[in-house]
């Protein structure tokens, strides 16, 4: 499998796929996910000529199951040691949820002269738990609530967040048995210790000088509905605070919508990263 093993010895897989003179997508995942929660925007976009790319975060997926280095500046050198192996320059970096965090700090310490564009979806910058710097964020008691489950029920508890992952408890939501199924199988690939200590590495990390460093285009698309990182807190003040922001919003759209409706986020995706 292809890996880069990083300073300390920690074995990050990744994919690379497409012609290698073509433009460039570095995708990041979610928590607790793994590259596989990419595949339909990359096989949307390796069909349109580009190349697409996508790690597994260490400890997730089929990247060593390390209890350590789980912080944001890691995960940000981590991605950073697959670009540098690839020689990646150019390139547009597009994260999803946590990846959405990775790609914010990434950008902001890496980017200069490396990254093109960024694109954040549904994802947890600003800032994501409740705090005095933001009063309207998720409550502490829900996040250690999500840690209680990934630490001891992590089997049951990742059938049942799925449901307003994708917004299959909404009213007329056409639940997918096999969208939650391959949640659950992206979930239980990892180590739990990594997957526990990345609920408090989203939780509690601030992003607003990252946002503020950052000078290229960003596009920040978010539902409405996101009942997991909710719009106004999240994607809403996201855009307010780079240089050069565009934000698209989704009436009704859960969380999870690259999956639910990929349609939609690649339609607009295409559109960002070719203007």
């Amino acid at each position: 499998m292809p890996m880069v093993t990083t300073a300390d010895g920690t074995e990050i897989f990744y994919k690379d796929w497409g012609p290698t003179n073509g433009p460039t997508l570095f995708f990041h995942h979610g928590w607790p996910l793994s590259a596989d929660d990419w595949d339909s925007q990359m096989m949307f976009f390796l069909a349109h000529g580009f190349r697409v790319l996508a790690h597994d975060r260490r400890g997730h997926g089929r990247s060593t199951q390390t209890a350590d280095g789980h912080d944001m500046d890691t995960y940000a050198a981590d991605a950073f040691a697959v670009v540098e192996k690839l020689g990646l320059k150019g390139t547009v970096h597009i994260g999803h949820s946590t990846g959405g965090g990775e790609v914010a700090r990434f950008v902001a310490k890496y980017g200069k002269g490396r990254v093109a564009k960024a694109v954040l979806i549904s994802a947890i910058p600003p800032t994501f738990m409740q705090s005095d710097r933001n009063p309207d964020g998720v409550p502490k008691a829900v996040v250690d609530s999500i840690r209680d489950g990934t630490a001891f029920h992590r089997a049951q508890f990742y059938q049942d967040i799925t449901i307003p992952f994708y917004g299959f408890n909404r009213e007329g939501a056409e639940v997918s048995q096999g969208i939650r199924d391959n949640w659950w199988r992206q979930g239980m690939m990892g180590a739990a210790i990594a997957q526990w200590e990345c609920v408090r590495v989203l939780s509690e990390t601030e992003f607003y000088d990252d946002l503020a460093a950052i000078s290229c285009p960003v596009l920040v698309m978010h539902g409405e509905d996101d009942q997991i990182c909710p719009f106004p807190t999240t994607g809403a003040r996201s855009v307010k605070l780079v240089k050069d922001g565009t934000l698209i919003s989704y009436s009704g759209l859960p969380h999870g919508m690259p999956t639910t409706h990929a349609d939609i986020i690649n339609r607009d995706l295409l559109a960002f990263v070719s203007g």
